[in-house]
């Protein structure tokens, strides 16, 4: 009689209802993994029950609000839940959706079942855990102790994966820079793709006529944002009609409607607000450009950008930063254009150019479609961690005992 494989174990502080590129690549990993091969061990939503029901994976909630997880309280719950979980069904494998909080668990359930553990790296966090490490012995040595407890360190570009290793390297664990594996990320190309209707949106959000310029992402510090609209008005000296859209909500909103003031862009500029994931395809089809000019800004950093390969799985073309992760999300005169994202004369010009040369656009925009559906989608990263995890997962439970006390 053959036995069972053991099932993977994911502990994720974000996981659907919760949004953000963390939590949807999350559910994606869920819901593509075989099904019932995956317990997934997250915190409570109020909406969460909901949620579940899309899984065919076992969605285990700790009883304790999912922002709770990252106090000591909550990491003790936690990890004396995934104890449990790993006792009654005998993971062979564990990863974790980010360094803190997920890590202190995994590394509890290695250190006492011999579980093997994975940690998904994505930027903003390395650079967060640089300083800690740099400004606090205590920290310095709980962070090593995750790091150097880890199988494999699975990072979402090349910029990510080599920030990985210099912490790796910078904190005196550069043995472990060969754990390091790059997992480019993607989208869902059946749920973003060209040809979608886009009268009732245009009317719903206020965005007919155009040409328009889309921005489809938090209103963090470090998007980018501030630079497009400084770029605008050169912009429209070349292309008058020309209009800029950003959808999302965030910290850095009032700053940027008075910088629109002060350049006196007036409804140039049309702030959507949160637009629902249901309703972004049929955005991105009604832009001419998408336009994401994220640099570094403070502890903030684009890892990869989601939205400019959904930008590009609807056939548009992506003027993007070239800065960080970026790069390996927009292909540089392919499937998109890559500028300096602190410069605005850069920024315009790139605009300018994609505004002006339509047959260009549709060039990018096709080649972005092919990439999203040869590489950059999930069904892809979902098969680059199971190849991963299959061969570093424990087999069978052999390795699953306690350790002595």
């Amino acid at each position: 009689m053959t036995e069972e494989p053991s099932p993977s174990l994911l502990l994720a502080f974000n996981f659907p209802p919760h949004e953000g590129g963390i939590a949807r690549m999350m559910g994606e990993l869920a819901r593509r993994y075989p099904p019932y091969s995956m317990i997934v061990s997250t915190g409570a939503y109020a909406e969460s029950a909901a949620s579940d029901r899309d899984f065919l994976q076992t969605i285990d909630r700790v009883p304790v609000r999912a922002e709770r997880l990252r106090t000591v309280n909550g990491l003790v719950r936690w990890t004396h839940r995934a104890d449990r979980l790993a006792r009654r069904h005998r993971p062979g494998f564990t990863w974790c959706a980010e360094l803190k909080p997920a890590a202190y668990p995994a590394r509890w359930l290695h250190a006492r079942y011999g579980i093997p553990y994975g940690i998904i790296t994505y930027g903003a966090e390395l650079l967060l855990l640089d300083q800690k490490l740099r400004r606090s012995r205590l920290k310095g040595w709980t962070g090593r102790w995750l790091l150097e407890g880890a199988s494999v360190f699975v990072a979402i570009s090349q910029w990510t994966a080599e920030y990985t290793r210099r912490i790796l390297s910078e904190h005196g664990l550069a043995r472990l820079a060969e754990r390091v594996r790059t997992v480019p990320l993607g989208t869902d190309p059946e749920q973003f793709h060209a040809g979608v209707p886009t009268a009732a949106i245009k009317r719903a959000y206020g965005i007919e006529g155009g040409p328009w310029i889309l921005t489809v992402a938090r209103l963090d510090w470090h998007k980018g944002f501030d630079t497009v609209i400084r770029a605008l008005p050169a912009v429209r000296a070349a292309h008058p009609g020309v209009r800029y859209a950003i959808a999302g909500v965030g910290a850095c909103r009032p700053y940027l409607e008075q910088l629109v003031a002060e350049l006196g862009l007036g409804d140039a500029v049309h702030f959507l607000g949160f637009v629902p994931e249901s309703d972004l395809p049929a955005l991105y089809n009604s832009a001419d450009v998408f336009a994401l000019a994220s640099r570094r800004h403070d502890l903030l950093v684009e890892g990869f950008g989601i939205a400019a390969v959904e930008a590009s799985a609807s056939g548009l073309a992506v003027l993007a930063g070239r800065e960080a992760g970026l790069p390996d999300a927009v292909r540089d005169g392919e499937t998109g254009i890559l500028v300096d994202p602190y410069d605005p004369a850069a920024v315009a010009a790139g605009l300018n150019r994609l505004l002006g040369d339509e047959p260009l656009r549709r060039r990018l925009g096709n080649a972005g479609r092919r990439a999203v559906e040869r590489h950059f989608n999930w069904d892809r990263v979902a098969r680059d961690f199971e190849a991963i995890e299959a061969e570093l997962r424990a087999p069978g439970g052999r390795v699953f005992s306690p350790s002595p006390a």
